[in-house]
């Protein structure tokens, strides 16, 4: 599917806009091309006057451990926004749900209950399939769709006439940063177990790449079905290839895929590990005997989260223990927040049609409360994020992006709050 590209802000007012109704809306804004129209919105285009944001975030599931740092995320931007006068004069309103995983109809539930409430914004999903299963129903009804963690190359081409945007880079970074990684650790054979979806294949497609092109050769790949109850098959395949290297590409599961590789012989030790996003996790390993992941490598968008910010998650909720995409999460909600304000409404086509001029080419500023201050005395803004720059690209992807590379220790975990470095670069690379 070709996605509806954002016309320019400067021509916006020059094209016929066709009309798109918010759930939240009395009548319909204007959009033009995916983006909304540089007029200043009617009275009766403005919504109701109170910004109604929705999740639809892992509680349950396969990516459950990242429900946690993600609501965590959203929580403290909407703490943050609602202490400094919330938005449009208003306080923020939030509504959260479960976004289960794709063996569920779960998420599907979730958008209607979201939808029937009548939000502006919706959160999620963490996962790139699930988001693929809702985001017709949301951008249909008019609401914007905004992911903290989706990663599938898919999205920035998908029709959603304008109304997705994300935070977390395309895998196209995390493929090159992991297969340059693999290739520069000395593996010129290589071995790679994805889970069969449109994040773990397309994964596996840009790693798989990058990896040629830098002179290794990928001696197996498999493709398999992550709700498989045995997993013996799909390594005795990687077995009887050999490789130096084997990249997993996974969720929960992952934790079963090792337990097959430990069981087969092909451990860190003698095959050297690599992990992403999805399977990096100081949870899903915890029951694993203790050296089993010790020097297992492996990516994560997203830039180093400073110490403050970390604090300031804690005092949201003082047991998180992982970190992955909060930074996101609160960029995304923040954004949101930030675009509305710009817009002076809260309708999903307005703000949609703002979220790309508050993200860059204006003053830089971090936060909410200095962003709205700057934007109610007529400044243009450029919101610095806390996972990054953002700087969204016409397609509402980021246009730069830091990915970190972590290692696990021999207790099976991982420094979630610091990688043992970090490689920033173009999506378009």
């Amino acid at each position: 599917m070709i996605r509806i590209l954002r016309a320019p802000l400067a021509v916006t007012a020059a094209v016929l806009a066709l009309a798109a109704c918010s759930p939240g809306d009395t009548t319909a804004g204007t959009v033009t091309s995916g983006s909304a129209s540089a007029q200043p919105p009617s009275a009766a285009a403005q919504g109701d006057g109170t910004l109604s944001i929705g999740t639809v975030l892992p509680q349950t599931g396969s990516l459950a451990y990242l429900g946690p740092p993600m609501f965590g995320g959203v929580d403290l931007a909407l703490k943050e926004i609602n202490e400094a006068g919330g938005v449009l004069g208003k306080p923020v309103a939030k509504s959260d749900t479960d976004s289960g995983d794709t063996t569920t109809n779960i998420a599907s539930q979730s958008v209607d209950k979201l939808l029937a409430q009548k939000v502006d914004a919706i959160v999620g999903a963490a996962s790139s399939s699930v988001s693929e299963s809702i985001i017709d129903k949301i951008t249909r009804a008019g609401v914007v769709q905004f992911s903290p963690a989706n990663t599938s190359d898919k999205f920035t081409t998908i029709e959603d006439d304008g109304l997705y945007f994300r935070t977390a880079p395309p895998d196209k970074l995390q493929g090159r940063v992991l297969g340059d990684l693999v290739v520069a650790d000395g593996n010129d054979t290589i071995g790679i177990l994805a889970m069969q979806d449109s994040y773990g294949s397309g994964l596996a497609d840009q790693v798989t790449r990058t990896a040629q092109e830098g002179g290794a050769t990928i001696v197996e790949r498999v493709d398999y079905d992550p709700k498989a109850a045995d997993f013996s098959a799909d390594v005795s395949k990687i077995k009887a290839a050999n490789p130096k290297g084997i990249v997993l590409i996974g969720f929960e599961e992952t934790s079963k895929v090792v337990q097959e590789l430990v069981k087969q012989g092909l451990t860190s030790d003698k095959h050297k590990w690599y992990m992403v996003d999805g399977n990096m996790s100081n949870t899903n390993f915890a029951q694993t005997p203790k050296g089993t992941m010790d020097g297992v490598k492996g990516t994560l968008p997203g830039a180093e989260a400073p110490e403050a910010f970390q604090k300031r998650l804690l005092k949201v909720n003082p047991e998180l223990t992982e970190y992955t995409y909060a930074a996101e999460s609160y960029d995304a909600v923040t954004l949101i927040a930030l675009a509305a304000e710009a817009a002076k409404a809260d309708t999903g086509a307005a703000i949609a049609g703002k979220l790309v001029e508050v993200s860059k080419g204006g003053t830089k500023c971090a936060g909410f409360k200095e962003c709205a201050d700057l934007l109610k005395a007529g400044t243009d803004i450029d919101y610095e994020g806390v996972s990054g720059p953002v700087d969204f690209n016409d397609v509402g992807d980021p246009s730069v992006a830091t990915i970190g590379v972590y290692q696990y220790r021999a207790d099976n975990t991982f420094d979630a709050a610091k990688a043992i470095e970090y490689r920033r670069g173009k999506i378009e690379g």
